[in-house]
C-alpha cells in the first residue's frame, strides 16, 4: 500500500484515500461487468470449437474413406496422377475485437480449380475424395480459427479475473483501512483542538 503510506495526513489526506477508493471499487465494477460478458463470448466460442472439431474429423473422415477406395480401385500411382499441377489451397483469417481482445472471427478458404493441363482422376473415388478434403480442408481452417479464438479469450477471462480479485481482496481492504485510519486521526485531532480550544477560553476567562 505504498499510496497509503504517501498520503498526506489531515482532510487532503482523507480526501485522496476517498477518491483512491472510488476509482478501485469502479475499478473493480468494470472489470466484473468485462468479466461477465468475457465469460459468455468464452463459452460461446468453447462451443463453437467443440462443434468445429467434430466437423473437421467428419469431414476428414469421409475424405480418407474415398482416399482408400481411390487407391484400391487405381494405386498411388493414380493418386499421384490426379494430384500433379493442383496448385496450394489458400486460408485467410479475419479478425475482430472482443473487450479489447484481438482474435480470429472468421476464415475464408480457395481451393484451386484442377486446371485444364491437369489429368483428370482415373475413378469416381478420386473424384470425391478431392472434393471431401477440401470441404475438410474448409472445416479445419474453421476448427482453428475458433481454436485460437478461444485461447485468446480464455487467456483474458483469467487476466481481467485475477485483476479484479486483486482490487477486491487486496487494494480495496487496503484503502479501506487506511481511510478508517486517517478518519480515526482526524476525528482525534480535531477532538484535541476542540480541548485545546476549550482551556484556551478558560485560560482567558481567568487571566482576561
Amino acid at each position: 500500500m505504498t499510496g497509503a503510506r504517501r498520503t498526506p495526513p489531515g482532510r487532503a489526506g482523507r480526501l485522496r484515500l476517498r477518491h483512491s477508493l472510488d476509482v478501485a471499487e469502479r475499478g473493480a465494477d468494470l472489470l466484473e461487468q468485462k468479466l461477465r460478458i468475457l465469460r459468455s463470448e468464452h463459452q460461446r466460442l468453447l462451443r463453437a470449437e467443440e462443434a468445429a472439431a467434430r466437423a473437421w474429423r467428419d469431414q476428414l473422415t469421409e475424405a480418407d474413406r474415398w482416399l482408400l477406395r481411390g487407391l484400391l480401385l487405381g494405386g498411388e500411382q493414380a493418386l499421384d496422377s490426379a494430384a500433379a499441377g493442383i496448385g496450394p489451397a489458400e486460408v485467410t483469417v479475419h479478425w475482430t475485437t472482443s473487450m479489447g481482445v484481438r482474435h480470429p472471427a472468421t476464415v475464408s478458404t480457395s481451393v484451386p480449380s484442377r486446371p485444364p493441363t491437369a489429368a483428370a482422376p482415373t475413378n469416381t473415388a478420386l473424384v470425391h475424395a478431392e472434393a471431401a478434403y477440401g470441404r475438410a480442408l474448409r472445416a479445419a481452417a474453421e476448427y482453428a480459427a475458433t481454436h485460437a479464438a478461444a485461447e485468446l479469450v480464455g487467456t483474458e477471462v483469467i487476466s481481467t479475473r485475477h485483476r479484479a480479485r486483486a482490487l477486491r481482496r487486496h487494494w480495496i481492504p487496503r484503502l479501506r483501512e487506511a481511510l478508517d485510519r486517517s478518519d480515526l486521526a482526524l476525528e482525534q485531532a480535531e477532538h484535541e483542538d476542540s480541548v485545546r480550544r476549550r482551556w484556551a477560553r478558560k485560560d482567558t476567562d481567568i487571566h482576561p
